[in-house]
């Protein structure tokens, strides 16, 4: 409510008579009118609703008449690997060769989605990607286990081969664990609304909703949120809220921040506000503070969602602007109730992709490139991987990725998907052998020759759970599916499971031949890894995206900083650094323009990039295009000078402050005679001229009325000393962010 305990004013709508009595002060309560009590048992008896978990409640797929899902998955999964082969294997006899390979996987996958029920899920997914493929919404290639499945890829949910990299279909779907099938999808940042607004108008606007979230009165939250309550002062709450020690991935309670932090400990003993805030803070810790929205999750029910979760309109949003639809259940509860959860996730560089690709169309009409069949043996691409200039490369831009990377020098995508897995927590302590290895300054062995098929690409190191999952099935004889549950029984680290588990792994080792001792070793190496492993298909996914950004900053420069510095156009800091590497590899740029610059950067040849607008703080998106739109042919075509500019543009959209901007950010420069120095004249001038524009307008207003006027009044600039270098920089850096 935004009060303060200790004022007087405040609504007190609650008393201390407001707890859950017993059922003898209830008793004593009612003993005037004891029937009461007998209606309140009497309605709780009508309260008969039970809510069934654990059955799936998948959206209706509309199939051909007669065509049963199943089958109809099947056809789809066909049609769609005969296209995918094609254009993979263009050579006819090549094709031949490969097609029992790819038809037995396809085969074995078509046959446990079918058997596990999820035809329908498959089919769904692939109808709202390929809506947006075909109406120009990106799709990523795929992220998480999803794109482990030759189905997914045939029907185009996915666009990495998974038989070329070797991902397994078990560590999406396992047969041997029945849980949904989770498939991450993202799409370009502007373009995700509509597709959900697609399934919205397929599936019925009631039947679809996003997810709530809930969040929580952590540790540092609450201890800020009862200062405020109290009145403490802001420095006083948020001394106290930093010595709460933050740990990534872990709940750090009060509790345990006083055992963690003495500091902590010892100012709550010689303090008295620190005690009363730490003992109202606990009283509270843990719970629910607000609802959100999640940020991916969308809910496709097979009839209207009010027969399965409750509903809450959150304030806003909505694209119809009466609020946004949520389920009151959070992720963990829809799927407990059997909804199916689709992520519809937001990704900036598939949107920095689509622009460079419209940019590299407008600069050669002819140009066939196509991101989805690059060359994967570019030397140049993997030579900018190898000097660490990855300035706007996707997920490799860190400093330390950067220094990895010039120590790794990777030749093949193998590398960058490797690479990828391993600069995480854990696994990076790694990096120096697989360095090492890679280089040959190392060698290459392996506790089994069987081990070699799996562990070669990457130097005999376990960076992958599928890895892990293969030496299981190999070496011990597990299928796949068991493989999976061997996996997740590593990760989780419970004592007696991995008993269990060594024990059926050594059993199955000795049987095909090795030695007990080395079957331990083995199985202790890849207990050690499977902890912090990471999911092959998540890696390869991203690392084909990050070599796609590579390639274009190689081979079409100026169409992808344009478009990377169009991204990122609000964060100054972020221009700056795409600024100057864009310099650094050879790109000119040529200033804002209000006769020829666009609200985005664009390049106007292969070395060459025209400064946005948009960049200009103060501007704004509809001050630019309505700008744009004055300077069209039909009205008038470009501005002959700043009297012109001021007489024709829509002062409603393009008022004082953005002019201005536009003046310090030098975008009239071309347009007056005297270039920049003509800076300082302009803004003393505006405020005059746009008077004098205003004052004309109203004049033909009145003057259309009676006939046509003979010419108009002309003004002149007020002359003004112009600004030498430094006050020109300052004015710079205030309109661009940098000089």
């Amino acid at each position: 409510e935004g009060a303060i305990l200790a004022d007087k004013r405040r609504q007190r709508r609650f008393t201390p008579q407001q707890y859950m009595k017993s059922q003898a002060e209830m008793s004593e309560l009612f003993a005037d009118i004891p029937e009461a009590l007998v209606n309140a048992v009497e309605i709780a008896k009508r309260c008969s609703l039970t809510i069934p978990l654990g059955q799936n409640h998948l959206p209706l797929f509309p199939t051909p008449e007669k065509v049963t899902l199943d089958d109809h998955l099947y056809s789809e999964a066909r049609q769609g690997l005969a296209r995918r082969l094609a254009q993979r294997y263009p050579d006819e006899t090549i094709r031949a060769k490969q097609l029992p390979v790819y038809n037995d996987r396809l085969d074995f996958e078509l046959k446990t989605i079918i058997q596990m029920g999820f035809a329908g899920y498959f089919l769904i997914v692939a109808d709202f990607i390929g809506w947006a493929r075909n109406n120009g919404v990106p799709v990523g290639p795929g992220r998480g286990s999803g794109a482990g499945s030759l189905v997914a890829y045939s029907l185009g949910i996915t666009d990495l081969d998974p038989l070329q990299y070797k991902l397994l279909f078990e560590r999406f779907l396992n047969p041997e664990r029945v849980s949904m099938p989770d498939f991450d999808i993202d799409f370009c940042q502007d373009g995700r609304d509509r597709v959900i607004d697609y399934v919205r108008r397929k599936y019925g606007a009631d039947s679809v909703s996003q997810i709530a979230t809930f969040g929580t009165m952590a540790a540092k939250a609450v201890v800020r949120d009862v200062g405020r309550v109290l009145d403490l002062g802001y420095t006083f709450c948020d001394g106290i809220a930093k010595l709460i020690p933050f740990q990534p991935g872990k709940l750090v309670t009060l509790k345990s921040a006083r055992e963690m932090e003495p500091l902590l400990a010892e100012r709550e003993r010689n303090e008295e506000d620190v005690r009363e805030l730490l003992a109202l803070a606990e009283s509270l810790e843990g719970l629910t503070r607000n609802v959100g929205m999640h940020a991916g999750g969308v809910l496709i029910a097979p009839g209207k969602l009010t027969d399965f979760c409750p509903l809450y309109v959150a304030d806003g949003g909505g694209s119809s602007g009466e609020g946004a639809r949520i389920s009151q259940f959070d992720k963990d509860d829809v799927e407990a109730v059997g909804l199916v959860k689709f992520d519809f996730l937001g990704l900036t560089t598939l949107t920095v992709l689509d622009w460079a690709m419209q940019y590299i169309k407008q600069l050669d009409p002819t140009s066939t490139l196509n991101l989805e069949t690059l060359p994967l043996d570019d030397a140049p691409t993997y030579k900018l991987f190898q000097e660490g200039r990855t300035d706007a490369i996707f997920q490799f831009e860190s400093r330390g990725m950067r220094d990895m990377l010039v120590q790794a020098k990777p030749t093949r995508l193998e590398d960058l998907i490797a690479l990828n897995a391993m600069y995480r927590p854990g696994p990076m302590e790694l990096i120096p052998t697989f360095n090492a290895r890679k280089n040959g300054r190392e060698r290459v062995e392996y506790l089994d020759p069987r081990l070699e098929a799996i562990l070669a690409e990457t130097y005999g190191i376990m960076c992958y759970q599928e890895q892990v999952m293969q030496i299981a099935q190999v070496i011990a004889g597990y299928s796949l599916g068991g493989a999976d549950l061997l996996r997740r029984a590593m990760g989780k680290k419970k004592p007696e499971e991995m008993a269990l588990q060594r024990d059926i792994f050594v059993k199955g080792a000795m049987e095909r031949g090795m030695k007990e001792k080395t079957a331990n070793e083995l199985f202790d190496q890849m207990e050690k890894f499977a902890g912090y492993g990471f999911n092959k298909s998540h890696s390869a996914a991203y690392a084909w995206v990050a070599y796609q950004t590579a390639y274009l900053k190689v081979h079409h420069a100026s169409a992808f900083m344009a478009a990377n510095l169009s991204a990122t156009m609000d964060d100054s800091d972020k221009v700056r650094q795409f600024y100057a590497d864009a310099l650094d590899n050879g790109i000119g740029f040529l200033p804002p323009d209000v006769n020829r610059s666009e609200y985005r950067f664009v390049p106007v040849d292969p070395k060459t990039v025209r400064f946005g607008l948009g960049a200009i703080k103060g501007t704004g998106r509809s001050a630019v295009e309505s700008i744009v739109t004055a300077r069209s042919a039909e009205n008038g075509g470009p501005f002959k000078g700043f009297v012109d500019f001021c007489r024709r543009v829509d002062k409603r959209a393009v008022n004082r402050r953005a002019i201005e901007a536009l003046i310090k950010g030098g975008a009239f420069d071309t347009i007056e005679s005297s270039g920049a120095s003509a800076r300082a004249m302009l803004m003393a001038s505006v405020g005059a001229v746009i008077d004098h524009a205003e004052q004309e307008a109203r004049s033909a207003r009145q003057v259309n009325l009676f006939g046509e006027v003979e010419g108009a009044n002309d003004i002149t600039l007020v002359p003004a000393r112009p600004w030498n270098d430094l006050d020109r920089l300052r004015q710079e850096k205030t309109a661009l962010g940098f000089y």
